[in-house]
């Protein structure tokens, strides 16, 4: 059985939301659009990338024929510097589903942001409302100080959530120390006793099951693709734009690319710096889904448009 047979299997659960997840480069994108086109059905991007317009290259967003296949929703959908966190995320994509149901079309959601995707399923704990003279200050220390000097102050607070952060994740890292001061009580404690215990969408969640060596000669062919198709040109336009501060551009890969660009990384050891840094992301995000009730999609990957 074909691994799009295997996932149509799901599609009629009353009331549940298909959404295609998985570590990085296991081929999300492709068997969203197959489904779609199987099913009549739409796909709503949860990538916290592909979110942004002009970060094309590194991103992995569908390609022109993926878009002509099934209509795509919230990619290239925001400035690289106008802010999205997974509630905002949330209520955009909600909106969206609902759009594409009441044209009698089948939403999918497809992504690897997973805090998004569970935020759709359980909603967020109730922490304070946002504070804009608090992110303000965050933002204004960012930039005298560097993203860093915040992690530290999360570090100190709430340990455990800085664990889960990049130091150049500033929207998550804000939020997270924004929460303490508000609260006094950290997001990590808001979270756990929230607990993500009851479902607000029922979702089924699918995903593409590789093993590690064919997942790394995924990654490792992806990454010499993008290179080859300008990359390295792309990033050095959206720096010469002033998104070089921008939170995709912190990113994995688009970070290297910066950094060599910077002089920081040699560009002999640009490729290897960015499978070996995509290799750890895509391990991270495993380790997440251990956690997820999801269904791993197994089948012949090495035939053409994932089995069709």
């Amino acid at each position: 059985m074909s691994v799009v047979e295997q996932a149509l299997r799901f599609a009629d659960e009353s009331g549940h939301l298909l959404a295609i997840v998985g570590p990085t480069a296991s081929g999300k994108t492709s068997l969203a659009v197959a489904l779609a086109e199987k099913l009549g059905g739409e796909v709503v991007s949860a990538d916290s990338v592909q979110i942004y317009r002009a970060f094309d290259a590194g991103s992995g967003k569908p390609t022109g024929d993926e878009l002509a296949r099934a209509p795509h929703h919230l990619v290239s959908a925001l400035d690289p510097l106008d802010p999205i966190d997974a509630a905002a995320w949330a209520e955009r994509a909600l909106d969206r589903v609902a759009q594409i149901r009441a044209r009698g079309r089948v939403p999918i959601v497809c992504g690897g942001t997973f805090l998004w995707v569970k935020v759709l399923r359980f909603g967020l704990a109730g922490a304070p409302p946002a504070s804009e003279r608090i992110r303000d200050r965050h933002r204004t220390i960012a930039g005298t100080e560097g993203r860093s000097a915040l992690h530290v102050q999360l570090g100190a607070v709430d340990p455990e959530a800085a664990a889960k952060l990049h130091p150049n994740d500033l929207v998550r890292v804000s939020r997270a120390l924004e929460v303490f001061e508000l609260s006094g009580k950290t997001l990590t404690a808001w979270q756990r006793e929230h607990a993500f215990a009851r479902v607000r969408h029922p979702t089924r969640l699918l995903a593409l099951a590789h093993d590690q060596p064919t997942l790394t000669q995924r990654i490792q062919s992806r990454v010499a693709s993008w290179l080859s198709q300008g990359w390295i040109e792309e990033v050095e336009s959206l720096v010469a734009r002033g998104y070089g501060a921008s939170r995709a551009m912190g990113s994995v890969g688009y970070s290297q690319v910066n950094a060599m660009l910077k002089g920081d990384l040699a560009r002999a050891d640009l490729e290897e710096a960015i499978v070996r840094a995509t290799r750890v992301f895509a391990r991270r995000q495993r380790t997440w889904l251990r956690d997820a009730d999801v269904t791993w999609l197994t089948g012949d990957f090495r035939r053409t448009e994932l089995d069709l």
